[in-house]
């Protein structure tokens, strides 16, 4: 089964992601408050997949992601931005960080978990 991180500083959305992730038979599921947390979780484990949020404290998610890309065991495993950022710019500069794939909050969890499914059959 794999093993995923999600990095949200919303503890409601936390609750809601990791809810949709298991109904989707996603159950080693670790949770991080920021960017700074999910960094330290990361480089503690190995995640096959990281869904993170990009506004938040201590360390937004794009920093977090080209961080992560720099750690050899995450340069090519996937990492889903979850954020209400929409802008094309914004998108543009999550793919420059690195990141797999884009999903627009609120999140409908069909589609998240189909997101999931795509980018851990890679």
């Amino acid at each position: 089964m794999a093993k995923l991180l999600i990095v949200d500083d919303s503890t409601m959305l936390r609750d809601m992601l990791n809810y949709a992730l298991n109904e989707g038979g996603y159950t080693d599921v670790t949770e991080a408050v920021d960017g700074v947390d999910g960094l330290a979780k990361a480089k503690a484990a190995d995640f096959d997949l990281i869904i993170t949020d990009v506004n938040m404290p201590n360390m937004d998610g794009l920093t977090l992601i080209g961080e992560l890309r720099k750690i050899p065991q995450y340069s090519k495993k996937p990492i889903l931005v979850l954020t209400t950022e929409r802008s094309d710019e914004m998108k543009a500069r999550g793919k420059a960080a690195g990141a797999t794939g884009w999903i627009v909050k609120p999140f409908v969890p069909d589609q998240l978990l189909k997101a999931v499914n795509i980018v851990l059959s890679r």
